[in-house]
């Protein structure tokens, strides 16, 4: 290395543990991002929950929420603030010992770093442009966040924004297939992401669809209502899906379908298609534009007759190139690379 290696903690979500077992995309971002900086030389300490894997000094004070609700049944609402108080409690014992703290959560921490010498840096793995996130910022002003996407950047104050950092994942983690089966659609069962039109577009184009992820629980009926009618040896539901598993789907799947209907702040799940050299049929949405190249790694659309069209245009694409855009734009060390630029430069102003 030339440059010296920087100290930073990763202060994780407490929900489910660092990477997760199934669903959780803000945890599979920060371990992933987590072993990339420890691979580029830095020392790493993760705060996360004690059932989290990581080659990072991990600190952790309780299982995830997901573990204490498998071993008491349903807990107490107040949990999962108690978790974060837990985890903040350690940040403070350590502080002195970082370099940087960057945090992948949201609120609390802005209270004990504000007026800390250590820098910190905060990512957002959700919407910015709800009321909770607008009087934050309205408040901690000066507090250094990451935008996820230039879509999510423009509903962060200026004041705030401390650069644009996109997802990446290991280039190893997904290997490209062969392609040539079934359309996939791979999220939670809810009305943002849609499964209900994907099972439309994949019967108007008179394809197989594999519907993977969970229902989700915040919005149970949806699934009984627009999904769960319409499953037919053509259009099945498999649940939520492991790391093998989704290679399995996404590998051989014709096309991803990603018919959003709310402001996605980035979609992980577009560039493991990606890696697994998938193209990407997706709504014109939020970050959709910035991460699907249409006509190259995937199709753009405003409609579901659209979406149609793009289904009958797949055999345009080229698999091997899409995992090349993959390769050049979307990798794990690409998005470490970055975020070590922003803890450079807010090191060198704290400085």
């Amino acid at each position: 290395m030339t440059r010296s290696a920087l100290r930073i903690a990763q202060l994780a979500p407490v929900i489910v543990p660092t990477p997760p077992e199934h669903a959780g995309g803000t945890e599979r971002v920060v371990s992933d991002l987590t072993e990339a900086l420890i691979a580029a030389g830095h020392e790493v300490t993760l705060i996360a929950p004690s059932d989290s894997r990581t080659s990072a000094r991990l600190l952790s004070g309780y299982p995830s929420l997901v573990a204490l609700q498998r071993e008491h049944g349903a807990v107490a609402p107040g949990v999962p603030a108690m978790l974060e108080a837990v985890q903040l409690d350690l940040l403070r014992e350590h502080l002195h010992e970082f370099d940087i703290v960057h945090c992948h959560g949201e609120f609390a921490h802005a209270a004990l770093l504000g007026g800390s010498a250590v820098p910190s840096l905060t990512t957002v793995h959700w919407r910015l442009d709800e009321l909770d996130r607008q009087l934050f910022f309205r408040w901690f002003d000066r507090l250094q966040v990451a935008a996820i996407s230039g879509a999510q950047a423009a509903c962060l104050p200026g004041g705030n924004l401390a650069g644009i950092v996109h997802h990446g994942i290991p280039a190893d983690h997904y290997r490209p297939g062969p392609g040539g089966g079934p359309l996939v659609f791979l999220g939670r069962m809810t009305d943002q992401k849609r499964p209900d039109r994907a099972i439309r577009i994949a019967r108007a184009a008179g394809a197989e669809l594999r519907l993977a992820g969970g229902i989700d629980v915040g919005n149970p009926t949806f699934f009984a209502r627009a999904v769960e009618p319409f499953l037919c040896d053509a259009v099945a539901h498999v649940g939520e899906v492991d790391d093998r598993a989704k290679q399995d789907l996404l590998g051989h799947a014709s096309a991803l379908l990603f018919p959003i209907d709310w402001p996605e702040p980035f979609g992980l799940v577009m560039i493991e298609a990606m890696a697994c050299g998938t193209p990407v049929i997706a709504w014109r949405k939020g970050s959709v534009p910035e991460v699907v190249e249409h006509g190259i790694t995937g199709f753009i659309v405003d409609s579901e007759d659209e979406a149609v069209d793009a289904v009958r245009r797949l055999p345009e694409l080229d698999r091997g190139q899409i995992r090349a855009v993959f390769e050049a734009r979307f990798t794990a060390d690409r998005m470490a690379r970055d975020y070590e630029a922003l803890y450079r430069r807010l090191i060198g102003r704290a400085r």
